[in-house]
């Protein structure tokens, strides 16, 4: 038997630019927590959701009904920008600003070995992106393949390759010749670091449905209205390099 506390508010704001696209079509999901077993995840509908940026230029997301899902068609993502997320639900106003971020491209020579992994029993694949020395970067590499329900993700700077041709290494010894490993490049601020790198080790990063956190991890977003009554999740805007590669 589990106690469950009273549902929280959920914000999976995650704007997401695939390079070479034209990132106009953008979503945010609202739900609320819930029971440990439950397996419904209740949506949050009636929200007004928009995002502006530095110039006042409003974007609104419009929920499709009934779904807690909130899309927007003609969204203007631009590399440095500073955007500003504004909830009103229920009277109260949820509020967080976070700036668009650049990635560098995942380069072509990716590479393969059959006796990776730590054991040596495992497929590893091996895959590389140039560091810009010029800043200081933060990243997100997400991988994932058939035999996993959710990506795995890992966060890293640039602190001991800055400016370098930058490896990134994954290995699982289920993968078979033919399977597809879905790979993605996020270019993700310091805070946003912080914050994702906390939640992955409080959670074990097990790549499991059932991993929780055992205290809360603040996000970026604030109730403007009732401080006390916060919402869980973060508002982040990435450039987003993909790339698929397939196990020979």
């Amino acid at each position: 038997e589990l106690e469950t506390a009273e549902p929280k508010l959920v914000i999976d704001a995650s704007i997401d630019w695939v390079k070479n696209t034209p990132g106009n079509q953008q979503k945010i999901k609202l739900s609320t927590t819930t029971a440990y077993y439950s397996e419904v995840f209740p949506v949050v509908n009636g929200a007004n959701v928009i995002v502006s940026n530095s110039a006042n230029t409003v974007f609104n997301f419009v929920e499709n009904p009934g779904t807690g899902e909130y899309i927007c068609n003609n969204f203007v993502p631009v590399i440095g920008e500073t955007y500003t997320l504004t909830i009103n639900l229920n009277g109260e106003i949820y509020k967080a600003t976070e700036t668009l971020m650049s990635v560098p491209k995942i380069e072509n020579n990716i590479t393969q070995n059959n006796t990776g992994g730590m054991a040596g029993d495992e497929v590893e694949i091996t895959y590389y992106y140039q560091d810009n020395p010029a800043e200081k970067n933060y990243y997100v590499y997400s991988n994932k393949i058939p035999h996993i329900a959710f990506p795995q993700y890992q966060v890293e700077d640039d602190e001991n390759n800055n400016g370098g041709l930058t490896p990134v290494f994954y290995s699982n010894k289920d993968l078979k010749p033919g399977e597809t490993v879905n790979i993605k490049l996020f270019g993700i601020s310091k805070r946003y670091y912080d914050y994702f790198r906390k939640v992955l080790n409080a959670s074990g990063n097990d790549d499991g449905p059932f991993a929780t956190t055992p205290t809360a991890v603040r996000g970026n977003i604030n109730n403007e209205t009732r401080s006390a009554n916060f919402p869980f999740g973060y508002f982040r805007l990435s450039e987003v390099d993909v790339r698929e590669y397939v196990v020979e």
